[in-house]
């Protein structure tokens, strides 16, 4: 029960606020219908079956399947996915860029999330009166502000208020829905499908369009499977089907009701902009307690956003495909809470951007959606390969399952196409501009690594070569010697030998190796060799949601290989490069440009990998690539 309560505060916090604005925007937005009740009912069948096959089937019944050790996510899927491919592959090269985009599109997806949210819950002001509407804007980017102030102090102790809020939330807007399904009890009929066909059958091109908005009802549903590791996938299974679904079938069905009773009364009164059926749900009465709720609720799916999008950045960091950037942990007992300025800053920056650019959700909703389905499409072609190759599906089991979902969300893609020109290309730019820098990165640490090699030999070679050399001055003490490769001579230690004509009695050749798993445990993070007398070799291994900590691994090492070896007693090596852009290899220009801008306003190594202060030596070299 504590994981179900808390999966709540977490994990449905976006789809759980989806009803503040998806169903206005089937009827007032740029691509609606008219708010007919045959319109309605067509409508809302999209909504449930929409509900039912991308969130219940795909995800819940099929996608969360793909864990990897238990963790969720669309990089965990990515190396699920390429695993049994044959490394070099075309394959598997298309299914990393594929991969990485889809996380580049989460990146353009999430500084829209928390503008819209908590734009859409401030509208609720105007519909008590309409004095507070100059001043929706202002107080939307005050508690933007305040949102993303906070983030240092983490959220250990505010997410215990996450899953209490998150229950009565959902009971609140289930029982403004059953107030109006009660009123016209005809809105059941939804469930049957013939509704929406028929709706397609009659409604023409605008029936097709309005799948834009019936989409934003399950923007959410990626968080079910990138937070699975948090909580588990029959906690979340639980939660799902006993409350988040119910409540939303009932909030959908009942605004659904008021359109249908209104429309009849005032056929005009979608057009009024200030108009909003979620909020005309509930009694007078009940406003302003609402408005607050709704304040507090999108402030949690924002939270929610915003720490995906920490542990986004952690991984991809991990992975290879972002420079190092300054991590905080902001707990000491909670796996994964983390707290990156950098992202942090950006995020807010961008999000009042939007509230200032848009000025409404309505507006903002014709942004939103496109990135989402992008990431949908990918998640669906990465599933297909895990299945595959990973869990040995045949074509004829995992076909069909991709097949269908494809064409559903093929179809929201083309409805939502039409934002592009509206706002749409924003989150589209924005996972463009990220791509552009991930594979960038991505690049050129190949090609640093590869010139860097052409000019060193292996660890073996050179420890050979020592043997008969009198040139070097022996002293006492011991050097660690961080390195990329686990069996090439560091860089630093024969700039060290060729400069300073030193070595230390014990030498230390450090690698740091990040696995394809989410998490190792501490036993298999240390690997040991004595490669020579003199001569160790100390590779960490870690999972792609683990930070490393070198004083923390040479502590591990003593204690599961009895290997006495103080960091606070060594001296740590590393190698600094100045990467130097060229016309002969590599990368076009610009981009060996931008990699070499990255690499400078990059975390310095020393303080990413926790080296103890005033022990560590950098040597610099410049690298031509």
């Amino acid at each position: 029960m504590a994981l179900i309560i808390g999966a709540l505060g977490v994990v449905f916090g976006d789809i759980g606020t989806s009803p503040l604005y998806s169903l206005k925007e089937c009827f007032k937005g740029h691509h609606s219908v008219p708010p007919s009740p045959e319109n309605v009912l067509g409508v809302l069948s999209l909504i449930v079956w929409t509900l039912t096959l991308i969130v219940t089937v795909k995800y819940l019944v099929f996608v969360m399947k793909a864990d990897r050790n238990g963790e969720g996510g669309i990089l965990a899927l990515l190396s699920l996915a390429v695993e049994k491919l044959g490394t070099g592959t075309k394959a598997r090269a298309a299914l990393l860029l594929t991969g990485v985009a889809g996380a580049a599109l989460l990146f353009g997806d999430g500084i829209i999330t928390p503008a819209i949210s908590v734009l859409s819950a401030v509208e609720g002001l105007n519909v008590i009166t309409p004095v507070f509407k100059p001043y929706v804007v202002p107080i939307t980017a005050a508690i933007l502000i305040g949102l993303f102030a906070v983030q240092k102090a983490g959220s250990e102790k505010v997410g215990r208020l996450f899953g209490p809020i998150t229950v009565i939330w959902f009971l609140a807007i289930a029982a403004g829905g059953i107030r109006w399904i009660i009123k016209d009890p005809g809105v059941l009929a939804c469930v049957n499908p013939r509704y929406a066909i028929e709706l397609f059958t009659h409604g023409g091109t605008k029936a097709f369009f309005v799948l834009g908005g019936v989409f934003l009802v399950v923007t959410g549903g990626e968080a079910l499977y990138a937070d699975m590791g948090h909580f588990g996938a029959n906690p979340i299974r639980a939660a799902w089907f006993s409350l988040v679904l119910p409540s939303l079938f009932f909030n959908y069905l009942g605004q659904g009701a008021l359109v249908r009773l209104t429309v009849l009364q005032s056929p005009d009164i979608m057009q009024n902009e200030d108009f909003s059926p979620f909020f005309e749900l509930f009694p007078h009465w009940a406003l302003i307690p609402m408005v607050i709720l709704a304040a507090a609720a999108t402030v949690i799916a924002s939270q929610a956003l915003i720490t995906g999008t920490y542990s986004l950045t952690l991984q991809a960091i991990q992975l290879g495909y972002l420079p190092r950037l300054a991590i905080r942990h902001t707990s000491a007992h909670t796996r994964g809470q983390i707290y990156i300025p950098t992202i942090n800053w950006m995020l807010m920056i961008a999000c009042l951007v939007l509230v200032k650019m848009f000025g409404s959700s309505d507006a903002l909703a014709a942004a939103y959606g496109i990135a989402v389905t992008l990431t949908m499409m990918i998640t669906t072609i990465l599933f297909y390969f895990a299945a595959r190759y990973q869990w040995g599906w045949d074509l004829n089991q995992a076909l069909p399952i991709v097949l269908i979902a494809l064409c559903i969300e093929t179809a929201f893609f083309g409805a939502n196409a039409l934002k592009i020109i509206e706002g749409g290309w924003l989150p589209l730019a924005v996972g463009a501009v990220l791509f552009t820098l991930m594979t960038t990165w991505c690049t050129g640490r190949q090609l640093v690594r590869k010139s860097l090699d052409r000019g060193t030999f292996n660890q073996d070679e050179l420890i050979e070569s020592l043997k008969n050399s009198d040139r070097l001055i022996r002293v006492p003490g011991t050097a660690v010697f961080m390195s990329a490769n686990s069996h090439r001579a560091p860089n630093a230690l024969i700039h060290n030998m060729k400069h300073n004509k030193v070595l230390h009695e014990r030498v230390i050749f450090m690698t740091i190796v990040t696995d394809d798993h989410p998490f190792v445990s501490p036993s298999k993070q240390v690997e040991l060799v004595e490669i020579a007398p003199g001569f160790w070799r100390l590779s960490g291994h870690y999972g792609f949601l683990q930070e490393p900590n070198v004083p923390q691994l040479m502590r591990r090492a003593k204690h599961y290989f009895n290997f006495e070896c103080n960091p606070e007693q060594v001296t740590f090596f590393l190698g600094r490069e100045t990467i130097v852009p060229s016309k002969e290899r590599g990368m076009a220009l610009w981009r060996e440009a931008l990699f070499a801008f990255l690499s400078r306003v990059a975390e310095p190594p020393g303080t990413y990998f926790r080296l103890p202060e005033g022990r560590v030596v950098e040597l610099g070299m410049r690298v031509a690539i």
